[in-house]
């Protein structure tokens, strides 16, 4: 008996990603590692967390509002100037 093919195996075959979404699927993987290993160590402000990363502030923004998004941290509370937000993992 001749196996059939997936349909999702045809669709993979005709069509390709380019290499500008693969690499910045590779920069949104790298970032997001990045600042949950810097949050590890405790809850940071996004000016912090910028700054330990090494990432830009409007960048490090972004990737924080994403994982906030889909829950994979959470915000903790107000700095003492009322300034900045604390963001921490989630408790899993």
């Amino acid at each position: 008996m001749e196996k059939k093919e997936k349909t999702i195996d045809i669709i993979k075959q005709q069509r390709k990603v380019s290499a500008s979404v693969i690499d910045g699927r590779k920069l949104y993987s790298k970032n997001r590692k990045a600042l949950m290993d810097a949050l590890k160590e405790g809850p940071k402000t996004i000016p912090q967390l910028s700054e330990f990363t090494q990432i830009s502030l409007p960048d490090t923004t972004y990737y924080l509002m994403a994982l906030l998004k889909f829950g994979d941290i959470v915000v903790n509370r107000l700095d003492d100037m009322d300034e900045y937000y604390f963001y921490e993992l989630k408790n899993r």
